[in-house]
Formats: structure tokens, sequence, C-alpha cells
């Protein structure tokens, strides 16, 4: 009998709290000394820093560059993706600076009053192996540069200033695609009573959930004799809703249950979040207070049904990530997150798995608080290595420690439906691999007996053999979609999870000839062609997904690879130079979409329909030749006129997966003009158009942001899709030409990127090429409010100036 994994539990998202009466929270954000280099005094208090760069954290120092295919060439057999042969390979970690010892310095003061305090310091990313110092003393190291980790200092801390050092390393083959370097997350100091609540000890589900009401069950280890605890609940508009004190702990911990009356269920569609408030007293003196938003959910995972959310069977249309923001590095930008969030959720996209990382807690607040269904990942690697300076060094001695402090640090997000374990891990071979999955899966279900787990497995074969696969709750397939089918039948679960899909390959713009479907393509640009028909030797293009969706209600979902292009893992020019950063995106590096963006909108998208032609229509001396016209949308017919000429009506069918899911004129032949498609609906109606013109020579640059507000804190992103366009406004899309960027007034300059893989100029210069007639600019604020200039200007062009406004 197939086995029925149910989970009915509503999930709180804990958000750090900045100031209360009882706690402080100070985030060190500034006046950071950074310096790369192994200095052995460095971590003593009078150590002289006055001539290390000023930095301000999160910080990646290798986004910086310069790139260089010497960084981390390396000869190997990447066994995950089937090769057997050692070749060298170039660009995999981004050919960016990342490897070797770097120091970071800051002084924080501690009040009068904090001699008989508890004095922690939360590090929520430090890439990686850091050793930790204050005031000339080494209060502790970690080893994974993904994981978040504390340490109570209070023994090491005084009043008055402290001083803080931080040594990182990063070593060679340590990754399989660019990590970042340095304090990439943030770095706080928590100063409360030694009465308190314990660092991420608090855990929040609903067992029960109806229309008319919900219970909230709320346990919270604390500190301190005699003490006794107040929560109290709010809606979305701050209104109290209800309360409730206990007295009486059970070991270390309170543990509470709360009514919310006609509960607004949290989701993709209506995200809403409540809030609570807990409160420790002893006697009449409020000690600690944590303050939580949550969404009550329920989920269950059954047999031949798969996922429901709040009792309605939902597919998982997601997308896997990288933790790096492109021209950002590593370096967590809450703006930057939001802006790709955005662009996800206006395709469709209904979840993210943090892929092979740990997600900020800056990208699990915007999933709360967007709607989002979230695979949180801890491993790429178990005990058997995939790279000789990976995981596996520090697998027996942290695997429980990474994932206890995970799951305690998020496990109250709402957004998070499923934990994985693992990433394609070698261990999938063999009685050891069966035995390390049941214990990390356990450890799990330990912290958090609410959500499933499972691991991207791509060696199926062994694992439905070893019996590796029909342990897990979940079975997530990378890819072999061959063997879907075989596993459905062989693991008792009852369902499959596509954990990682497609890797189709592809350039944004950028259109090859003739339009064939190919596996390990390669061309002499060293780019992949935008007519989406192009993957690995181990990956498919995305029809083939797509028909497992519709066709096995037993197939879950899926997650893309990837939502956006990362630094490292240019396949499949990872023997080439230059190329330094991945094809995979939906997406380029700079977040612009790729053609393939539309056609999992006309999929995933069901509320606005999705009309989108390519390619772009100047093919200056390829007139006459055939130029095949695809058409990505939601409707499921549509006629093609070129130069107002109909080359025919064509309608979605079942022959071959593409043309089930794109209509495909393929013997168009090349002449300058006007291309249009006329989409009907089923009754055969005419209801949507869309063109695509033949551009001039380039005449002038548009400037289009995706806000033009933004706040005056230091840390808002304005991101500026910079175009050129002829005189008659219409997008060069051929267009290469070399741009400057000046920003004056309430902002800074802060980087741009163009999405091509092979570009070897630097995202913080102020000057860089378009591709394929686009670039993007990063516009930064400062801690001023007022008006922000930015003016792009390139040689023959008429300039582009656009006013932005930083407000306080």
């Amino acid at each position: 009998m197939k086995k029925l994994i149910c989970f009915l539990f509503a999930i709180l998202a804990f958000t750090p709290v900045a100031f209360s009466q009882s706690r402080e929270v100070k985030v060190l954000n500034a006046n950071w000394k950074f310096q790369k280099g192994d200095f052995e005094e460095a971590s003593k208090v009078n150590f002289n820093d006055s001539k290390w760069e000023s930095v301000t954290v999160p910080h990646d120092w290798a986004i910086y560059g310069p790139f260089d295919k010497n960084v981390d060439i390396q000869k190997v057999a990447i066994v995950q993706n089937g090769e057997t042969i050692a070749t060298e390979k170039t660009g995999r970690t981004g050919a960016l600076p990342h490897i070797g010892t770097a120091w970071y310095r800051n002084t924080f003061t501690l009040p009068k009053d904090s001699k008989d305090k508890k004095i922690l310091l939360l590090f929520e990313g430090a890439m990686s192996e850091p050793q930790i110092y204050l005031n000339g003393k080494k209060v502790g190291e970690w080893a994974y540069g993904y994981s978040y980790f504390y340490f109570d200092v209070s023994q090491f801390a005084h009043e008055g200033a402290n001083t803080l050092s931080v040594k990182l390393t990063n070593k060679e083959f340590a990754s399989r695609w660019y990590p970042g370097t340095g304090l990439y997350r943030n770095v706080s100091v928590i100063i409360k009573n030694n009465e308190s609540i314990d660092q991420w000890g608090q855990f929040i589900t609903t067992p029960f959930i109806s229309e008319e009401v919900a219970k909230v069950n709320i346990k919270t280890k604390a500190s301190g004799e005699n003490t006794r605890l107040v929560t109290t609940v709010f809606d979305s508009e701050g209104r109290q809703l209800s309360s409730e004190e206990s007295t009486q702990q059970f070991g270390n911990e309170f543990d509470q249950n709360i009514k919310v009356a006609n509960p607004k269920l949290w989701s993709p569609e209506t995200p809403y979040l409540y809030k609570a408030v807990s409160q420790l007293y002893a006697g009449t003196e409020l000690k600690d207070e944590i303050t939580t938003r949550f969404g009550i959910r329920e989920i269950k995972y059954e047999a031949n049904k798969g996922f429901s959310l709040n009792g309605k069977i939902t597919k998982f249309k997601g997308v896997c990530l990288h933790h790096d923001l492109g021209p950002l590095g590593v370096a967590v930008n809450k703006a930057a997150l939001r802006r790709q969030m955005t662009i996800l959720k206006d395709m469709g996209c209904n979840a993210i798995r943090s892929s092979h990382n740990m997600p900020s807690f800056e990208q699990l607040e915007l999933a709360d608080e967007m709607g989002f269904l979230f695979l949180a990942e801890s491993f790429d690697e178990w005990a058997k290595p995939k790279v000789e300076n990976g995981y596996h060094r520090f697998f027996e001695d942290y695997a429980e420690k990474d994932i206890v402090n995970l799951v305690q640090a998020t496990r109250n997000h709402p957004s998070i439906v499923m934990w994985s374990s693992g990433n394609e891990v070698p261990d999938q071979w063999g009685e050891e691999g069966v035995k390390r999955a049941k214990w990390l899966q356990e450890l799990f279900h330990r912290e958090d007996p609410t959500r499933p787990v499972t691991v991207g497995m791509d060696q199926v074969k062994a694992t439905i053999e070893s019996g590796f696969g029909a342990l897990l709750d979940i079975p997530g397939l990378n890819y072999r979609v061959h063997l879907y089918d075989e596993a459905y039948k062989k693991f008792p679960q009852g369902f499959i999870l596509g954990s990682e899909t497609a890797s189709t390959v592809s350039s944004r713009g950028i259109y090859k000839f003739p339009v064939v479907q190919e596996k390990n393509k390669q061309y002499p640009d060293f780019q992949s062609s935008s007519y989406d028909l192009e993957a690995c030797s181990w990956s498919n293009v995305p029809d083939e997904d797509f028909v497992l969706q519709d066709e096995k209600p037993w197939v879950i979902g899926e997650f893309v690879w990837t939502g956006f292009d990362y630094l490292g893992e240019p396949t499949p020019y990872d023997e080439s130079w230059p190329s330094r950063s991945s094809y995979f995106g939906i997406n380029d590096l700079a977040g612009l979409p790729k053609d393939r963006y539309y056609l999992y909108r006309s999929r995933w998208n069901t509320k606005e329909s999705t009309l989108h032609i390519l390619p772009h229509w100047n093919w200056e001396g390829r007139e006459g030749e055939t130029t095949p016209v695809f058409v990505y949308t939601s409707y499921s017919s549509a006629e093609l006129f070129i130069n107002g000429k109909s080359m025919g009506v064509k309608t979605k069918n079942k022959n071959t997966p593409q043309n089930r899911y794109r209509l495909m004129w393929m013997d168009v032949k090349y002449e300058p003009g006007t291309v249009k498609v006329v989409a009907y609906d089923d009754n055969g109606k005419a209801v949507a158009e869309e063109e695509v013109k033949t551009a001039g020579k380039p005449y002038q640059i548009v400037l289009e942001a995706d806000r033009k507000t933004i706040s005056a804190n230091g840390e808002d992103i304005s991101f500026v899709t910079v175009s050129v366009v002829d005189k008659n406004g219409i997008l060069c899309p051929t267009a290469t030409n070399q741009l400057k960027f000046k920003v004056s007034g309430a902002g800074t300059y802060r980087a741009a990127c163009n999405g091509d893989a092979t570009s070897l100029e630097m995202f913080h210069k102020d000057s860089m090429k378009l591709f394929s007639g686009k670039l993007v600019v990063l516009v930064k604020s400062t801690l001023t409010a007022g008006d922000i200039k930015l003016e792009v200007n390139g040689s023959g062009l008429k300039s582009g100036k656009l006013i932005l406004n930083a407000k306080k």
C-alpha cells in the first residue's frame, strides 16, 4: 500500500526585532575594515587596520574582479553530468578571485548596563570557514559558508567598545559554482536579559484549521526561573485578536494554544500574514519580547493526488535559484531579491528552491509577503566528495549542527513547505548512502515534524535498487524524464517531484540557424540559441517536462533549472574562454527575460494573457533565407503575417511536445519589415496581436526604471533597463554600443550588467557594452533624501536621462 504523507500545520514567519524594551539587536552594517590576506595579528584589539579598506556588510570582495581564467581552471570529469574523462574546465566558479584568506574588523559599543546581560553574535552567512574573535579572544568557528550560526559571547564582551575580528578562508576546488566571498549576509549583536527567549527557540504550528477557527500552538523555549509568557495575536492591520498567559513550563518550554477566529489562510494568491508578540516576564518586569508574523495554512502530500494547499490540489510551478545576485555577487540585497521575485511572479511562478544552499532570511521574508512556496535546501555534498575541498570535509562534524540551525532559524516561515537534505549526492550509491539519507531525514523530522523531506536524485536507477528513493518523504527527480514512469511504479510514495528540470540553455536575443533541436551544441561566439531547443546531454527542453506535468497527476510539480542565470557553471562552454556564467536561466544575469520566459509565462500565468514573437527581425544578409518564427502564447491558435502577407494559421496540437506548447512557422523567408501575429480564441475570434519590426540604425538611449522612488536607507536599489532605439523608437536588437553611466544627487552608481556570459567587463565600472540591445544599470540610494539623476551616454547616440527619488 502506497503511503500517505500528510503535513497539516500552519507555520509562523519569524521576524527579527530591531528594538524592544527588553532586548536590542544591533545590525553591524557600517564601519567595517577589510583586507584580503592572512594577518595573524588581526584578531588582536590593538591591531592597526587604519590602512585597510572601509566596507559595508553585506560584502562580497570577489565580485569586483577581475575575471581571470586562471582563478578556477580545473582538470576534472564532472560525474553528475555523465563525464568519464577529465578535461580542462574554465569559469566553473565564475573566474572571479574568490580563493584565499581575508579578515574583517569592526568595533561596536555595549551600554553600561550590559555587564549582567546575555550577548549573542549572529552571523547569517560567512563564506567560508569563519573564525570569530572578540576583544582578542577566539569565541568560536564554523565550517559551512551557507550556514547561519551564533555564539554566546557574554564572557568575552564588556561595557563600552568591543573589537570584533573575523577570519574567512576560501579554498580552491571547494564549489561547483561561484560561491562568493566575505560576510555576505548580515552580522548582528543581540543584547538581552539572562531571563529571555532562546535564540530560534519558538516553534508555532496550527494543528487545527476550519473556516470558523484556527488553533495556534506556540512552543517557546526560555531561560529563567519563575517566568511567565504572554503572547498576543494581531491581524495584518494591527488589531488585537486574542491573547494567552502561561506560567508553567514543560522542561524549559512554554506550550500555548491561541484561538484565531475566521482565519484568513496564507497562499501564493493571498499571502495573508498575522502578527504575534510574545513577552517574557519575571514578576511584573518585562524581560524579553519577540515579534512574529504568521500565515495560517494547511499542507498535504497524498498518494496519487499530490500536493494540496488549504485543501486545493496545487502544482509546483517553481524555479531553482543560486544565491548570487548577478552584478552584486552574493552580497544579499532585499531590493534585488524583490525584483527577482516580482519578475517570477509575473511569469506565474509560485515556488522557489534554494539551490543548493540555505536561503537568506530576506528571501524567506519576501516569500512570505509575496506568496511563494519554498523548498529550502541544505547541502550539495554529503560524506562523498564532488569537489576536492567540498562539504564532505565537514559532514561528520557539522551536518547535524547545520541542519538544526537551518530548521530552527527558518521553520516558522509559512512559505516553506518542504526541506531538501541534499542534491545529486554521490552517496546515492550503496548502503552507507541509504543510512545517511535516513539519518538526515530523521534530523529534519526531529526539529520539524510538520514538513516532508526530499533529495534531488539524478541516479534514479541506483536509488530504486538501493531503497534510497523509497525511504524519502518525497522522491525528487533531477531530469531523467524517461524514468518517471518506472520511478512512480517502484517508489511507494505515490507521487514524484521534478526537483530539477529542463536545464535548457539560451542567450538572450541570440538566434542560430538552422533551427533544430540539439544537445551540447556549441558555436564560435560561445552563445546558445534563444529558439529554446538546445539542452545538455543529461537535460531536456521545457516541453518534455510540460507533458509530464499535464498528463501525470502523480507528478506534483517542477523546479526549473534555473530562474535566473548565475555566476559560474558556463555549460556547455565550461571548456571555453571567455565564458564565466550560466546559460540555463529563464532570465539572464541582468534579470532581463529571455524568450523562454514567455514560454513559461504562457503556461504558468493563468490570470493574464501572453503573446510573444521570436526572433527579432534584423537579419541583414539573410534576405530570402529560411528564418523560422515562433510564438509563445496562452492562446491556442494564431495567424502570422510578414509585411501584411499571411503565413497561415497555426493551432497547438499533440503531434510533438513542441507543437503542443508553441506555435511554429518553420518555413518563413526573411525580408525586412513587420512581423505580426494575431491570436484567436477558441471561437476563432481575433483577440490580441503583437508586432516585431526591423529597426534602423541606433539613435537614442532609453531608460526605464523598475522603481522611480526608493528608500534613502543606503541599501535600496533602482534597476534601470537601458535600451537603444532607432529614430522611430524601435529597439535595435543587435546593438552593442559602449555606454557610459553617471549618477549624481542623492544616490550612487552601484553596478551594471548586460547578461552576456562571455563579457569580461567588470560590473562596478561605469562603462559597459550593450548585449542584444540592452543592459541594466543599478542605482543605489544614500542616507540622504532627494532626487537622483542618472545619465547614460554613448558615442553617436542621443543621451538617456532619468530622475529618480529617494525618500526617508
